[in-house]
């Protein structure tokens, strides 16, 4: 058994924030997918309305302020190498106010990117939401 195995799998979030034609996105340390980039997002946690998961994990994890979320879609993001399997519910937003600031243990840096220069390596959920052919920017 792994050590992230999960005996069902999980509801996760992912927001894609917008800015002036760029993504934010951030290279993940400490948990799963480290030294990945991927998007804003996290666990839904019992009781909790996946749009209130979305707004709090944006907060946690980049103390920057959204409007405009809007639900986008949903991948399957199964990673049987490590354990994991969740269903991520997927959102595009508008970057708000503030500037990004890594959550500590979480994130080592956070930067806005053209669609057409994502970084490498991205983290499973945001290549499984580019190969469904979402794009943040014509949703």
């Amino acid at each position: 058994m792994h050590m992230n195995e999960q005996t069902y799998p999980g509801v996760g979030i992912g927001v894609y924030i917008r800015k002036e034609g760029k993504l934010l996105l951030g290279k993940r340390k400490g948990s799963y997918g480290t030294d990945t980039w991927g998007a804003p997002g996290g666990k839904l946690e019992m009781w909790e309305l996946p749009e209130e998961c979305a707004v709090r994990e944006v907060k946690e994890e980049t103390r920057i302020d959204i409007h405009n979320l809007k639900f986008v879609g949903v991948v399957d993001d199964q990673d049987k190498e490590n354990g994991t399997h969740y269903v991520t519910i997927s959102y595009i937003a508008d970057w708000k106010e503030g500037e990004p600031v890594p959550e500590p243990g979480k994130f080592e840096e956070w930067r806005w990117f053209p669609i057409d220069a994502l970084p490498e390596p991205k983290f499973l959920p945001l290549r499984n939401f580019l190969a469904s052919g979402y794009n943040p920017f014509t949703i």
